[in-house]
């Protein structure tokens, strides 16, 4: 393994290590106007949602590596304190990339992007008509990290009104995921568009599951069984009793498969062949074979 110690590397370096090893990231395309009611437009991928109640977002217009200099957009949410997070789905990826130009002040990123201003309802900066989730937000605070190259500046927002396109809205009135179709930001020039690299992970039991520590030690550490495996066997309630497994294994198509469980090998491969079609009571009953 290689080590680094933050203040031996290179600020480029440190960028590179960090925005790689914290990655995928959601992508804020923020909108915003200055004083004299110019718009503007930028894409942040330090970003994230970091509050329900009261609705909080937090993105940060670092200061650039390179000179450091700071965006646009900084100096616009300091003087209005306003601001239109804008999603980036993977139909308009090219243009936010665009936007991300350096254009001096007074260029209007919309144009240049070729998205389309929409009036908003609460404050002033303009959606992006094109971006299938807009939030209306005011500026809380804007708390700077530093005054060096690449230092953050945390501009807290809480959001006032949320515009969803109807297109992507279910019956239940909540966001289909496959439809929204979000992309977002690695390391370096790398992107990711989330819908082909969803894994639906069912949440812990609201009752306590028995956790890995409650395994039976063979299982536990079974050189055949992953992490993800044993998580998965752990977020069950109760372990099957012998009634369970008695009832499991007396059903006459499951003789081949009892007769062919020669080794613990055997036994496990076949628990996770069990664990890897969500049958987990199944899994459970073959490892307490």
């Amino acid at each position: 393994m290689t080590s680094f110690l933050p203040k031996n590397c290179t600020i480029p370096q440190l960028q590179d290590l960090l925005s790689s090893s914290v990655a995928p990231r959601p992508i804020s395309l923020a909108s915003t106007i200055d004083s004299k009611g110019n718009p503007n437009l930028s894409p942040f991928s330090f970003y994230n949602i970091f509050s329900t109640n009261p609705p909080i977002l937090i993105f940060s217009p670092s200061r650039r590596v390179r000179d450091n200099t700071t965006k646009h957009t900084l100096g616009n949410v300091k003087e209005t304190k306003e601001v239109v997070i804008n999603v980036v789905s993977y139909d308009i990826i090219q243009q936010m990339s665009l936007s991300s130009s350096e254009y001096p002040k007074g260029v209007n990123e919309f144009d240049k992007a070729g998205f389309t201003m929409l009036k908003s309802d609460l404050i002033k900066p303009f959606r992006v008509a094109e971006s299938p989730i807009q939030m209306e937000c005011i500026v809380n605070e804007i708390k700077p990290l530093g005054t060096g190259r690449g230092a953050g500046n945390l501009v807290i927002c809480e959001v006032m009104k949320i515009h969803v396109s109807n297109s992507v809205m279910m019956d239940t009135k909540t966001i289909d995921q496959e439809k929204l179709d979000l992309v977002a930001r690695g390391g370096g020039s790398y992107y990711i568009r989330a819908k082909e690299g969803f894994l639906e992970i069912p949440k812990p039991l609201r009752a306590l599951g028995i956790g890995v520590d409650m395994l039976p030690h063979k299982v536990r550490n079974s050189s055949i069984l992953t992490g993800n495996d044993l998580g998965i066997l752990a977020n069950v309630q109760i372990i099957p009793n012998q009634h369970d497994i008695d009832a499991f294994w007396n059903c006459p198509e499951r003789k081949v498969l009892k007769n062919n469980l020669k080794t613990i090998e055997d036994i496990h491969l076949s628990a996770k062949n069990h664990i890897l079609k969500n049958e987990v009571h199944s899994a459970w009953c073959i490892l307490l074979k």
